[in-house]
């Protein structure tokens, strides 16, 4: 089978057991490394990848040739995107008003992070941003901190290291977005063709994660050789943040943090309507 997820040490360490043939019965994947950009575009434009991971913000472009997988991806609580400005916390403005007409540096439009950014504006930044500028992710907190942009809504790993670009917080959407809804928050899902065996492939990331929490060492040299020069102490935090109980399954609370982020983006236009049906099988 051919796979597709991104170098993220989250995606490293739940694949790891079926990648190196450790789960018996299992067949042999192809792996494909790239950022969930890449794999948003990729699913949208027909790809022949079997198994892709996406961000939610995506999937309702997709839904008609691929399945939600119940397992696999990311959602949880105290792990939202941030968005960023220049200056350290002794000089933050705490004030969403700041970003009126003001440039903006995502990572992704088609991202649950833009998403939720917008949401967030909407309700937060009565003005409305201003200019929207898409870059690689890693190339935000520089641009922020040069001035190239206003602010900048990062991910990952940069809630973990933003404080050596100098940069403060002027919101932490997971935090504003759990408040509001009381759910938690989805952000990379798990697709496979609708014409595979869903529940065997179900089964096969299940196990996959369950390996590597049994086996957590198992999996560091293949996590670290992806991690894009990230030290072990980020990358583990990163994996103990995003791998949870969603991870292993999404459960009623999964479902409704979904439904709820994409009626909402539906509702300002963002991302097409769903029909919640679609997203179980």
């Amino acid at each position: 089978m051919n796979i597709a997820f991104s170098p993220c040490p989250n995606d490293t360490f739940t694949f790891h057991a079926w990648v190196h043939g450790l789960l018996p019965g299992a067949p042999e994947l192809q792996v494909t490394y790239a950022d969930i950009d890449v794999t948003n575009q990729l699913a949208a434009q027909g790809t022949t990848l079997d198994i892709l991971k996406i961000s939610y913000a995506a999937l309702p472009w997709v839904l008609s040739d691929y399945a939600l997988i119940p397992c696999g991806g990311a959602l949880g609580r105290g792990c939202g995107p941030l968005v960023l400005t220049a200056g350290g916390a002794a000089n933050a403005e705490r004030d969403p008003a700041v970003l009126t007409g003001r440039t903006v540096a995502v990572p992704s439009e088609r991202s649950t992070a833009y998403l939720l950014f917008r949401l967030w504006a909407a309700q937060q930044v009565p003005g409305g941003i201003g200019e929207i500028v898409v870059m690689p992710f890693h190339e935000i907190m520089p641009a922020v901190r040069s001035g190239v942009v206003d602010a900048g809504l990062v991910i990952h790993e940069a809630r973990f290291t933003y404080h050596n670009y100098g940069l403060s917080m002027l919101t932490d959407l997971g935090s504003w977005w759990e408040e509001d809804t009381g759910l938690p928050i989805p952000l990379g899902a798990i697709i496979a063709r609708r014409s595979l065996p869903l529940p065997e492939i179900t089964g096969w990331i299940r196990q996959s994660v369950e390996y590597a929490w049994a086996h957590p060492l198992a999996s560091r040299s293949y996590v670290l050789a992806h991690a894009q020069e990230m030290a072990p102490e980020v990358a583990d935090a990163h994996i103990e943040l995003y791998v949870n109980a969603f991870t292993r399954d999404l459960g009623d609370a999964g479902y409704a943090a979904i439904s709820a982020l994409l009626n909402r983006a539906a509702g300002e236009g963002l991302v097409p309507a769903i029909d919640p049906a679609a997203l179980q099988w």
